[in-house]
């Protein structure tokens, strides 16, 4: 099986172990045989812990930023990056109308008005990136 050279105190042994099932081994010292019992020293495992710093928030980060009365906010559906932008603030929008194109998972995506009123804000501008639910424009 595995082959070894053992020195002890000065006396060189050649080491053949020729079997090995559980804690007992078969093996050769020198040409002699011998069945040995192996004693493995089993060490406790423990699992690491993570230890990371506490989080502290800036005043007011974290809030829910709330629009002016009545604002409704276009969320972004999913993540991706804005290609084209087709209102700007002031504009009067349908129902239906888009509003912007973004790109995500290599495919361009329409954003639309669900409902209709004035661009209060765009958020956004081209080849910014934004994640799900980030707000987008702001109608009033």
């Amino acid at each position: 099986m595995k082959k070894f050279k053992f020195t002890i105190r000065g006396q060189e042994y050649d080491v053949e172990i020729k079997d090995f099932e559980g804690s007992n081994a078969k093996i050769e010292v020198n040409g002699t045989s011998y069945d040995v019992d192996v004693h493995v020293e089993e060490k406790a495992t423990k699992t690491p812990t993570l230890v990371r710093k506490p989080v502290i928030n800036k005043p007011g980060e974290g809030k829910i930023q709330k629009g002016g009365a009545g604002a409704t906010a276009v969320k972004a559906p999913l993540p991706g990056s804005i290609i084209k932008i087709n209102v700007a603030v002031g504009d009067t929008i349908n129902p239906g109308d888009t509003l912007l194109v973004m790109e995500a998972m290599k495919m361009e995506n329409n954003v639309m008005a669900e409902k209709g009123g004035t661009v209060k804000a765009v958020k956004v501008a081209v080849g910014e990136s934004v994640l799900q639910d980030d707000v987008l424009v702001e109608i009033a």
